[in-house]
């Protein structure tokens, strides 16, 4: 851990010093640039201070959020400064050894940095500035709802049109906004789906996250066909040290009875059947199963009951479980819903044309609709956020899915 500090405080130092020296190319005046220095170094300390005393006991808080949010405000844009300077001082020493050994001139070797190069570095920085600086005031609650019809040769004729609404890790650790929850709540309500499926993650951690807002959750509006969920690997506790064992699994229990409290049916490797005229269709639910997390689901007991002929929809937090696992299992799942990425909170997307973040390196199906051999995973992009306090292009999501018989997607 101390080298690991270490490497990370000399490596802010030597972007620091990067930023400088584009702002003393570009602006001269001396006062700007001790009230510039001054600055960045309350902010240095800052930062180095609040990773330093994290406390693993305690795991994440809104002041580590907020300096983590400040890091990547801040360093994002000078590591581009630095990129900049870099590649110009690799340019100045080519070009001063061809002077060297060419024309034997020693003199002013690296020769004067270039104002329109500085100029360049700060017009590049002020893009992820501008952006991480949007995501964490607006774009944490720029909530999208995102509609998608699927269709299914074998859907039983009785939910043929059938609406589901999604949401999933909601992480109400994070939440400081009360007005823009009650908003998302609302815009949930609007869609007056037949179904809606919560797949997981309800807290960062600690179960008492949730407490504020229990009577927000609790005015999502009854669903005809009800209101279920599932675990995802943040309602387990595994990402701090708990004093005793006891206290952990009394967390846990804490945070399974929080479904209950909002009103959802909390499914732990369970199925259920739904009913509709003379149809039926099995939902099935399995605890967080992860390629590279807890793996808690048993998808052979939540559906040991259901006939390989049923039409399927199952909840599975973590969309590895449907690459490795599900796709191809023999009781043929139908449709998955899904969680777990947030496409990273970060990333590029332009709808039904393009859609980039560096999530896509993690996980294969990270945002949106994925199909293998007629069998669908939708992977929600998540309700609320983590680690870093916003987002950029990948929006907080509400989905709403329509089930339609027949045999093409749009």
């Amino acid at each position: 851990m101390g080298f690991r500090l270490l490497f990370f405080i000399v490596f802010l130092l030597v972007v620091e010093v990067y930023a400088f020296q584009v702002f003393k190319t570009v602006l001269k005046e001396k006062w700007f640039l001790v009230a510039y220095g001054l600055l960045s170094l309350a902010i240095l300390v800052y930062i180095v201070f609040g990773f330093f005393s994290f406390d693993r006991s305690v795991g994440q808080t809104r002041g580590m959020m907020f300096t983590m949010g400040l890091m990547l405000v801040v360093y994002v844009p000078k590591i581009i400064l630095g990129i900049v300077l870099l590649c110009e001082d690799i340019f100045r020493v080519i070009m001063g050894s061809a002077n060297y050994f060419v024309e034997y001139d020693n003199e002013d070797f690296l020769g004067s940095r270039r104002k329109f190069i500085s100029q360049l570095g700060l017009g590049l920085a002020a893009i992820p500035f501008l952006s991480l600086l949007y995501g964490v005031t607006i774009g944490k609650y720029n909530y999208k709802v995102i509609k998608q019809r699927i269709f299914f040769p074998d859907l039983p004729e009785a939910f043929d049109g059938f609406t589901i609404t999604q949401i999933s890790d909601v992480h109400s650790g994070s939440f400081d906004n009360p007005d823009k929850i009650n908003y998302a709540i609302d815009l949930i309500n609007e869609q007056n789906s037949d179904m809606i499926l919560f797949t997981g993650d309800i807290v960062n951690t600690h179960a008492n996250e949730m407490h504020p807002w229990i009577e927000t959750f609790k005015r999502i509006k009854e669903h005809k066909y009800g209101k279920y969920s599932v675990l995802g690997n943040h309602d387990y506790g595994e990402y701090v040290n708990w004093p005793t064992e006891a206290e952990k699994e009394q967390n846990f229990k804490e945070i399974k009875e929080l479904y209950g409290q909002i009103d959802f049916k909390l499914m732990l490797n369970e199925h259920q059947f739904l009913e509709k005229g003379n149809d039926r269709i099995a939902l099935v639910g399995v605890e967080n199963w992860g390629n590279n997390f807890k793996k808690a689901g048993d998808l052979k007991k939540a559906s040991e009951a259901v006939d390989d002929k049923d039409f399927k929809i199952l909840m599975s937090h973590d969309p590895s479980h449907w690459d490795l696992e599900i796709k191809e299992h023999e009781k043929n799942f139908h449709l998955t819903f899904s969680g777990h990425t947030h496409g990273m909170q970060f990333g590029i997307e332009i709808p039904g044309y393009f859609k980039w973040s560096l999530a896509q390196y993690v996980y294969t199906q990270w945002a949106g609709l994925y199909e293998h051999l007629g069998r669908y995973v939708y992977v929600n992009r998540g309700f609320g956020f983590h680690a870093y306090p916003g987002r950029v292009g990948i929006m907080p999501e509400i989905t709403v899915i329509e089930l339609k018989k027949g045999d093409k997607v749009t």
